[in-house]
């Protein structure tokens, strides 16, 4: 509960609480007392304890009488420091301490803070705010500004650094935390050092309660020593992440290290002494750091941010691999890229009568939702096993491409019309992608469902082309709404893409496959190589093709079972689609159907692309910390380099460009083998 009554001014809560010796230990005059300053002038405030002696000494008298026998480790210790070692868990306890808060112990600084302070961030940010020689006035007056060097305050600051390094440890030993940085394996361990340091530092305390630290001071200088070999062994096993890869477990645990390194750093820091100003800088810093750590205690956003920037780098890592095997450079390879495109239309088309003929079959919702993503997802992994190419699966790998260009520190100076050249030919990969899924699938659709026409002497299109055609009037049809939801399924099979490939990288799986024994006995070891081989390539792809496809089937049953007007719309479907509909019209449609239909086509489209794209490019650029401002710059010229050059980015003209954006690309990619 908090104490406090808005209506009263600073001047009434002093004379009715401190006009005299005030012996009790409660929080009510403290958080009144509190809430009047805030809405007052500080400085009034102090000229009034100035001016009236008895009140100061009073109001003093009843400060140190409420902070007596109350520690603060708890503060230093938990506060904004991850208590979970797994990120659901952690989450769940945030969300419940914001709801109900958990009763904490009465003699704590913790519990006090909580009691007195109604808005926390509000009120640290008032007394940011606040000049820094107004607070050292106030904290002479209350006898406060050289607490710093009271032998219980520095006992209290060791026992919690003492407290944070044990964690820290146990932590840090765990095998698939020493496995996440091999190079300290065979080296004196930072932790335990850092244990020992301050184990003695506690014991030199004891029999010196007056010990104070200054800058120079061997033992200060070993502590931080062995705190930046800490923040060094977690920097090390981040960054094996691309080598080793990585679990949320693990991320979590490295997360917490670094957390309980750095409060160590802070900690040490405020014992440091030096000079006369120091006392009162170090009393006042001390006040502050408890008070910031308490406000960020249960904050969501800055768990979600920590917790999932590496993994959805890790992802982007593994898509962005891929993702330079989709931007075409040479004449030869936008060729080759039709070729796999048109390939891909071969199939779609297929799958286009396949999908209208299952939804004859009698059924429940269910039924249908399974036939569908069968449907989808065998085809997918047919386009990918058989290496052809569906157009709007290479945004999610592009985008991740060009952020890893971005931000690879070894193209900082790079040119900005070299790397607008480099999206030209990400952006006429795309085009003639399209083009071949689309010119293949409208014929192939159009060429079945005629064979079938002969076979069985019946126009099977006749009954379902109304609706396919009615799907493609934006205006009669959620169109552009399924168009996005389309998208938005390329981007999760992106993410899961990756994911598989991370989580193969981090169990080892192709090893494990290599190295069975039964396996080896059974198939032979060359045949264990080539199947270990064959899952490292090509596993992450077929999973991510298959959850594509049902994604993709199961979306319109599932809608019709809640009541929604659910569906996805993709542009190669669309395309046979059309052609299934004109075919069960007998070709006999009015020119508005007929060009609205042809252009929504392509407008579905541009939406799948445009929402996979800018999804992934947003995951991308959150995953390397990247500002959004930094790149406007880099649009823009985008935008200059198409106006002067449009048909570059449709067709694979020469450019004096080319090369320099090739280097881009490559030392991409020699960065990427360079991490493995």
């Amino acid at each position: 509960m908090k104490f406090f009554n808005s209506s009263t001014n600073f001047e009434s809560v002093l004379k009715k609480y401190f006009s005299f010796k005030n012996e009790t230990r409660s929080l009510e005059p403290f958080a009144e007392f509190l809430e009047s300053v805030k809405k007052s002038d500080f400085t009034d405030v102090l000229n009034f304890l100035r001016n009236n002696p008895n009140f100061a000494e009073n109001f003093k008298h009843y400060i140190h009488n409420v902070f007596e026998g109350r520690p603060f480790n708890l503060s230093l210790t938990e506060a904004n420091i991850l208590s979970e070692n797994a990120f659901f868990p952690e989450l769940k306890k945030r969300i419940l301490n914001k709801i109900l808060p958990p009763v904490e112990n009465e003699k704590t600084v913790w519990y006090m803070i909580d009691n007195v302070s109604i808005r926390p961030k509000k009120d640290l940010r008032y007394l940011h705010n606040l000049p820094e020689n107004e607070i050292d006035d106030f904290l002479n007056l209350l006898g406060a500004s050289d607490f710093i060097t009271k032998p219980n305050v520095k006992k209290e600051l060791i026992f919690s650094m003492s407290i944070l390094s044990w964690r820290v440890t146990g932590m840090a030993m765990e095998v698939e935390v020493v496995r996440m940085a091999p190079q300290y394996r065979n080296l004196d361990n930072p932790f335990l050092a850092l244990q020992n340091e301050l184990e003695a530092l506690t014991e030199d305390l004891k029999n010196d309660p007056e010990l104070q630290l200054h800058s120079k001071d061997s033992r200060y200088k070993q502590i931080k020593i062995y705190t930046e070999h800490c923040h060094e062994f977690v920097n090390i096993a981040f960054k094996n992440s691309a080598k080793y890869g990585i679990s949320g477990k693990i991320n979590q645990s490295l997360l917490k290290i670094r957390q309980q390194t750095e409060r160590i750093y802070e900690i040490v820091q405020l014992l440091v002494i030096d000079n006369e100003q120091d006392i009162t800088i170090k009393s006042k810093q001390l006040i502050f750091n408890i008070l910031n750590y308490k406000s960020h205690k249960n904050n969501i956003a800055d768990l979600i941010n920590d917790s999932t920037r590496l993994i959805s780098h890790l992802i982007t890592n593994h898509t962005a691999e891929t993702g330079t095997h989709y931007i075409t450079s040479t004449r030869k390879e936008y060729m080759t890229m039709f070729y796999k495109a048109s390939g891909g239309g071969i199939i779609v088309g297929a799958l286009c009568v396949l999908k209208m003929l299952y939804g004859y079959i009698p059924g429940s919702d269910f039924s249908h939702a399974f036939l569908y993503s069968m449907n989808y997802a065998m085809g997918f992994i047919m386009i990918y096993l058989m290496g052809f190419t569906l157009a709007t699966k290479q945004p999610a790998m592009t985008a991740a491409t060009m952020t890893k260009v971005l931000s690879e520190e070894g193209n900082s100076k790079r040119n900005n019309t070299e790397f607008a050249h480099l999206v030209s030919k990400l952006f006429r990969s795309q085009f003639i992608a399209f083009v071949g899924n689309v010119l293949l699938s409208f014929p192939i659709a159009l060429a079945i469902i005629y064979g079938l026409d002969v076979f069985f002497s019946q126009n099977l299109a006749v009954e379902r082309s109304d609706k396919l055609l009615k799907d493609l009037d934006p205006f009669k049809s959620k169109a552009i709404l399924h168009a996005s939801i389309a998208g938005f399924y390329l981007f999760i099979s992106g993410i899961i893409s990756g994911n598989i490939g991370n989580n193969s990288v981090f169990y080892q799986i192709p090893e494990r496959i290599a190295k069975n024994l039964s396996i080896r006995n059974f198939l032979g070891k060359k045949t264990a190589k080539r199947l270990s081989k064959y899952y490292a390539k090509n596993w992450p792809g077929i999973v991510s093709n298959f959850w594509f496809g049902v994604f993709l089937g199961a979306t319109a049953p599932i809608g019709l079972f809640f009541g929604l007007d659910l569906d996805i719309r993709h542009i190669t479907f669309a395309a046979g689609n059309f052609a299934l509909g004109l075919y069960g019209k007998d070709f006999s449609v009015d020119s508005y159907t007929f060009w609205i239909s042809f252009v929504t086509v392509f407008l579905i489209g541009f939406f799948n692309f445009l929402v996979s794209f800018s999804l992934s490019m947003f995951l991308a650029f959150r995953s390397r910390k990247m500002n959004f401002g930094q790149v406007s710059e880099i649009y823009r010229e985008i935008f200059r380099y198409f106006v002067k050059n449009p048909f570059k980015f449709f067709f694979p003209l020469s450019s004096g460009l080319d090369k320099k954006a090739d280097d881009l690309m490559s030392s991409t990619l020699t960065n990427k083998q360079e991490e493995h």
